[in-house]
């Protein structure tokens, strides 16, 4: 592995260095095994993915009025339950002051951008990216994301973001009949993977490294790959969810506890043969019927 993550290095740095940059071999690299490899590498790579120019970093960073501000209590309260997503052992000094630029971050995406409304569970992506990059730039891609991939989420209603749940359970019954049946009958519905899905799972993981390594792939597929993600997660468990009681609370509170040893890199490269497989354009049809 070590030969390969360095030849995988090298291969990143060349698609970096070409004029223009190569973004397709960039996203197979996000994609393919170990995703980015490091935080350096995805400072670079993060915002080739979302198309962000560099020159975001020569605006000065823009500060947002606290008081009066309508969404600043909820996004308080939220950051300050966010302890458990910075990394133990990091100093409360350091933690604080990220805990204030996250705050920074959401309100000014929100005043920028009058048309988003704020969700709980947004602060869980924002700090993701906090962690990784400098302020200034993880402002840039969260303000991208927000205005793309995470954009149904944030409407004035949930209903968009059901309608994108509701993809979850055609992608199981393609694969397998009995788990979306049982799930059927249990009536467990898809609420247990919401958090999932909102917060691109930096909610539900308790290791970094495997939420960074989701990111990678998500960034570089399509907006819908975290409900894919969701829908391999749980057919993994196929032999767990079967032998449950059909009842919905037990099937309920067994998916929505995340095992925190999952193979990624195989359900990372299944996601991606499913998302090819069963395309949303053949699921939406399914995926509407589920309204109700």
């Amino acid at each position: 592995w070590d030969t390969r993550r360095k030849r995988k290095i090298a291969d990143i740095t060349q698609a970096l260095s070409v004029s223009p940059v190569d973004v397709a071999a960039l996203r197979r690299m996000a994609i393919s095994e170990g995703g980015l490899l490091t935080d350096d590498i995805r400072c670079q790579v993060w915002p080739r993915l979302l198309n962000v120019p560099p020159h975001v970093l020569d605006q000065e960073p823009e500060k947002v009025e606290r008081e009066n501000n309508k969404d600043y209590n909820q996004v308080l309260l939220d950051v300050q339950r966010s302890l458990r997503r910075f990394p133990p052992g990091m100093p409360d000094e350091q933690r604080e002051g990220l805990q204030e630029e996250l705050i920074d971050i959401i309100l000014l995406v929100l005043k920028r951008n009058p048309q988003l409304h704020y969700y709980q569970g947004y602060h869980d992506i924002v700090v993701t990216f906090l962690l990784v990059l400098e302020v200034r730039l993880a402002t840039a891609l969260v303000e991208k994301l927000s205005t793309h991939h995470l954009r149904d989420f944030m409407d004035p209603t949930m209903d968009n973001t059901k309608h994108i749940l509701n993809y979850l359970m055609p992608i199981i019954e393609r694969v397998n009949p009995d788990v979306h049946d049982f799930m059927q009958q249990a009536e467990v519905g898809t609420v247990f993977a919401l958090s999932w899905l909102i917060t691109w799972f930096g909610h539900v993981l308790s290791d970094f490294r495997h939420v960074v390594r989701l990111y990678d792939f998500f960034l570089a597929c399509h907006p819908l790959m975290p409900i894919y993600f969701a829908a391999v997660i749980v057919l993994y468990r196929e032999e767990e969810v079967l032998e449950c009681e059909c009842d919905m609370a037990m099937v309920h509170h067994l998916l929505s506890q995340i095992p925190q040893d999952l193979p990624y890199e195989t359900l990372i490269s299944r996601a991606g043969d499913l998302f090819v497989q069963f395309p949303p354009s053949e699921l939406a049809r399914e995926a509407a019927s589920h309204e109700r």
